[in-house]
């Protein structure tokens, strides 16, 4: 196997530096993940962030959730609300399937960590926590009446009205979306997302008010588009959400200033160049591609991470119950496959983009949410590694997440970190 890059040691979080030293000084960090429910993705993510804010003055965090929970969360580590609660009780708020994704004790400890961290910075340092996704309809419709009726009355009945329209679904998005062919909610929101535009600016009495109600609006928006979208035989909902993670990040980084730079945590599948996959054959994009193209590659740095075997919480089905599951050995010819040949250890991988070499197609493991081992062939996704990636981090045999759902009892709290940092 031959790609462009060195390899490096990783055991403990001090392993971390050479990565650090090719982040430079890049704005905008994506840490991946091949699946949303693996231990040591999160644990490594966490260390990476960590030293990211601590060494390179990063100062936000945004990720594969929804607005409205994430902000909760946002507002909890900056000191603003809930300052009563521990950070796991904040996070089982993250209702929306599959919730294990956010609502998890690995979770749970980096949130304790920001809120103590934070506590020691000026209000206007202190890092923020955001989420991309455009799923939150209701949430956000609902949060959006709740701050209008306080602060622009005439705005929250222009709300009600939209509201009043998607509540014919029943608050079904299978249901809107078929619905939508006939009798979309379209003009509402429109009305309700240009008075938001006007009106946000004035929503001052919060240091982030006119950015939480824009975005809700946006959401409502967006979320209506893709709901739609979803009756179609294309591509077009995938596009409409990645482009509007991405439009979620330009916002908050326009919100806080030319000095921000931000660390984002998603998917392999949304954070990987989607150029070096075969979704360019279906003019599918993400927001790894995006990234590049619209901030240039010299201030985007993507790390994939992937392993070889382990354990992993998923769904046997959408919305079914969490359970841990087998994750059987990597496929024969798969990039995964290729690097436990080489050698068992966990080890990261930096990729020098500048060299041209022959590009190398790998299959390479993807784990979504709804999970079936013995499919395994399903799940992998054509890729020229050291393309998609800037950076590789490989654990050979993972454990599986730990769901804030197993234990009510803090005294039974796993272990979720077990390296140095």
């Amino acid at each position: 196997m031959r790609t462009t890059g060195k390899t490096f040691p990783l055991s403990n979080s001090k392993d971390l530096d050479p990565l650090l030293e090719r982040i430079g000084s890049s704005r905008i960090v994506m840490l991946g993940e091949a699946s949303h429910g693996t231990h040591e993705y999160y644990t490594w993510r966490s260390a990476i962030t960590k030293k990211l804010i601590g060494e390179k003055g990063f100062n936000l965090i945004a990720v594969e959730g929804d607005w409205p929970d994430c902000y909760r969360v946002n507002r909890y580590i900056r000191g603003y609300d809930e300052q009563d609660k521990e950070a796991a009780e904040v996070l089982k708020t993250f209702n929306r399937w599959p919730t294990w994704m956010w609502a998890n004790w690995e979770m749970a400890s980096l949130v304790s960590w920001l809120k103590e961290d934070n506590s020691k910075k000026a209000a206007d340092k202190r890092t923020g926590f955001y989420g991309l996704d455009v799923y939150s309809l209701w949430e956000s419709m609902e949060m959006l009446i709740s701050y209008l009726e306080n602060n622009d009355p005439p705005v929250a009945r222009i709300a009600e009205k939209a509201m009043q329209c998607f509540q014919r679904a029943g608050k079904d998005e299978k249901a809107y979306a078929i619905n939508s062919l006939s009798d979309p909610c379209r003009q509402e929101v429109a009305a309700l997302l240009r008075e938001i535009r006007e009106k946000a600016p004035s929503y001052n009495h919060d240091p982030e008010a006119a950015l939480n109600t824009a975005q809700n609006a946006y959401i409502i928006s967006e979320a209506e588009r893709y709901y739609s979208s979803m009756v179609t035989f294309n591509d077009e909902s995938w596009n409409i959400r990645d482009r509007h993670m991405m439009e979620t990040l330009n916002r908050v980084m326009e919100f806080h200033g030319p000095d921000t730079k931000v660390i984002i945590w998603e998917h392999n599948t949304h954070i990987g160049d989607a150029r070096y996959t075969d979704m360019k054959h279906s003019g599918t994009v993400n927001t790894g591609q995006l990234a590049r193209e619209q901030y240039g590659e010299e201030e985007v740095v993507l790390v994939g991470m992937g392993s070889y075997e382990g354990k992993v919480i998923a769904g046997r089905n959408w919305g079914t119950p969490e359970q841990e599951m087998s994750v059987p050995e990597a496929t024969e010819g798969s990039w995964e496959a290729a690097l436990h040949a080489e050698s068992p250890d966990d080890r990261m991988i930096i990729f020098d983009r500048t060299e041209q070499g022959p590009e190398l197609v790998f299959p390479h493991r993807a784990i979504g949410v709804v999970y079936h081992p013995e499919f395994e062939q399903r799940n992998y996704v054509p890729s020229v590694i050291d393309r998609r990636y800037d950076a590789f981090i490989y654990i050979d045999r993972t454990k599986a997440l730990h769901s804030l759902h197993v234990s009510q009892d803090s005294a039974q709290v796993p272990e979720t970190y077990p390296f140095e940092f």
